[in-house]
């Protein structure tokens, strides 16, 4: 029986370029060899597209590793994809994780692991996100949001705004990016602008979200290849004192997180937790895969964010929370590719 022919795609233009060629390498090197033949392919931070012959992913120190014009075949562009059953696009932030790419391989009629177009969007942009999300009346935090080209013209009244309706201290960030990249812990008001302008760099649309005083849980959600939506237990993330909040230094450079799983919480609250990622996963109408991120408060639950397509290394906290709930990495990897290949290429997403 021939083995399916997958094409792993890592690297892009965003500031999670690196973090993307971490995941890869880590699926490359755990994905089963006997049913699945692989090809890596990685796109330049500025766009190019290249064969990656014997991709060297791993982090060193804190560097992270790149996709470089240097030593790699250059193509011409996406065309490569014909003769693949079956794309898994391990790409985390802008133009990989926010729909782009899913839309790339919508029109080339590509089967492919996660969530389509418009889910990948919805996701990726924060806002957005929070506007489906209460519309399923699921609970997440109060904010603000705007364009960066709108604070510009007027900064006063912005910052007005934020002051009225959120109490201090609130987080700044950048409306679709991930890994932490732009965000920063507000105080005082007068920071806001400084803030608002390190978001700006990552995006046109700017968010401020209240700062929740909670424990911060996380649920994998899973789907198979017959439309079944599993959810693993929850975890907790626990971050060294030394820092404000969970930055990306702290997830991926300094070593300075507990992931605790299963997280100590007790049984009725985890049911409440895998409940509430469900929900979220349909109402966003993702497939495939996502991460479910909540804060655990005196008040109760709040969703905090929805990741379409979260860090994929064995230590990360989707496989490890799959390999707490029963799934381990080789096994997971193979069941989001199976789920992809079930798919119909004609599917109205």
């Amino acid at each position: 029986m021939p083995r399916v022919r997958v094409a792993l795609i890592c690297g892009g233009q965003s500031s999670e370029h690196g973090i993307s060629c971490i995941s890869t390498g880590s699926v490359l090197a755990a994905i089963d060899q006997d049913r699945f033949e692989v090809t890596v392919l990685g796109i330049t931070r500025d766009g190019g597209w290249r064969v990656m012959e014997n991709p060297d992913f791993v982090l060193r120190g804190d560097v992270l590793p790149e996709v470089t014009d240097a030593t790699h075949s250059a193509l011409a562009g996406p065309g490569l994809l014909e003769g693949f059953d079956v794309v898994f696009p391990v790409l985390h932030g802008a133009y990989g994780e926010d729909g782009a790419v899913q839309g790339l391989l919508e029109s080339a009629k590509m089967r492919y692991v996660g969530s389509g177009v418009l889910a990948s969007a919805a996701s990726m942009e924060k806002s957005a996100m929070k506007q489906l999300l209460t519309s399923a009346e699921l609970p997440t935090p109060d904010h603000v949001s705007f364009r960066f080209a709108d604070w510009v013209l007027d900064p006063a009244g912005i910052e007005s705004e934020i002051t009225e309706h959120l109490p201090l201290p609130v987080f700044v960030k950048p409306s679709r990016a991930g890994s932490s990249q732009g965000i920063t812990k507000v105080k005082s008001a007068t920071d806001l602008g400084d803030a608002i302008a390190v978001a700006g760099k990552h995006d046109a649309r700017i968010i401020v979200e209240e700062g929740v005083i909670g424990r911060e849980v996380e649920c994998a959600v899973l789907q198979n290849s017959v439309g079944e939506i599993m959810v693993s237990v929850p975890g907790e993330i626990v971050v060294d004192n030394k820092y404000e909040f969970y930055d990306f230094a702290a997830k991926y450079l300094d070593d300075a997180t507990t992931l605790t799983i299963p997280a100590d919480i007790d049984p009725e609250m985890s049911r409440e937790i895998q409940a509430m990622a469900q929900e979220a996963f349909i109402a966003l109408g993702c497939e495939g895969l996502a991460r479910v991120d909540f804060f655990l408060t005196a008040e109760g639950l709040l969703i905090n964010e929805v990741n379409t397509m979260p860090g994929f290394t064995p230590t990360s906290m989707y496989p490890r929370l799959w390999d707490a709930s029963g799934v381990p990495y080789k096994e997971l990897i193979s069941m989001l590719i199976d789920e992809a290949l079930a798919r119909p290429t004609t599917i109205l997403r």
